[in-house]
């Protein structure tokens, strides 16, 4: 099942819905994420595609690849690197990335990723448990200001990866049942129709299981935890010359069996 998050025509509200084949909607009641929900059996015409939901957090794996590693000569980690993002640089599909101007960045980067949603309350979680508080997944761009994530930064990640429209979200989240091995899916990038990224989650250094019990011990993850799990080799940073994203780009992060989202680049006004 993909459920999408949208505006319907007539309404100012965000509605849910579960995605039809004709691109409209059948609506539903409740809410996916954070309680009992239903099928109305109304169908609805799709206005515009909001992101998925808006995660109460958002927590990042850094260096989770095993090519994008070789790629950086940088060591395989022993823990998962973990920052976070705040959740209010969510972005809807096809709103724009907006390179920052005031705090400014010359170097932008794009980072393909699986997100990982999380379905109910979480705390120290077991390999044999961990898939069971999983809702869904969906695509996720964990854009990146790569000198302020670094030089201007203090070597503090946040700041480089919390700008506002750096989380770019969608198109829909598709239920687990859907993708019963999060371990065998292909995702890629996309910028101006090049093929920047091009890999499977089965490279993963720390797979979905792994991830949900390092971030659980010991931590309650509340139901709409968004998890970014990590980037393959390919981002714009680690190409000889380095390739930033630019006004005028259009990004697209495609990930098998969930779909494609797109954002094109601007500049902050």
């Amino acid at each position: 099942m993909k459920l999408i998050r949208f505006l319907a025509d007539g309404s100012a509200l965000p509605q849910y819905g579960i995605l039809q084949a004709d691109g409209s909607a059948e609506l539903i009641t409740g809410d996916p994420w954070f309680g009992d929900w239903k099928s109305s059996g109304k169908k609805a015409v799709v206005k515009k595609l909001l992101a998925p939901l808006q995660p109460s957090v958002i927590l990042a794996i850094g260096l989770n690849f095993k090519a994008h590693a070789i790629e950086t000569n940088q060591p395989i980690p022993n823990y998962p690197v973990l920052f976070m993002k705040s959740p209010w640089v969510v972005q809807n599909p096809l709103d724009p990335i907006l390179i920052p101007t005031h705090l400014a960045s010359t170097k932008v980067d794009y980072e393909a990723e699986l997100v990982v949603i999380l379905g109910k309350d979480c705390k120290n979680a077991t390999r044999e448990n961990a898939l069971d508080h999983v809702f869904g997944y969906t695509c996720g761009n964990d854009v990146t200001a790569r000198d302020w994530q670094k030089s201007f930064g203090g070597n503090q990640w946040c700041r480089g990866k919390s700008f506002d429209t750096f989380a770019p979200l969608g198109p829909c989240i598709v239920t687990k049942d859907e993708i019963p091995d999060p371990q065998k899916l292909t995702l890629k990038a996309i910028v101006n129709n090049d093929l920047r990224q091009c890999s499977s989650t089965a490279d993963h250094i720390f797979s979905v299981i792994d991830l949900i019990v390092f971030l659980s011990g010991s931590t309650t993850l509340p139901a709409g935890t968004a998890i970014f799990t990590g980037t393959p080799t390919g981002a714009g940073f680690a190409r000889q010359p380095p390739i930033y994203l630019q006004a005028g780009d259009t990004v697209t992060i495609s990930i098998e069996g969930i779909g494609e989202l797109t954002n094109p680049v601007e500049l902050e006004p």
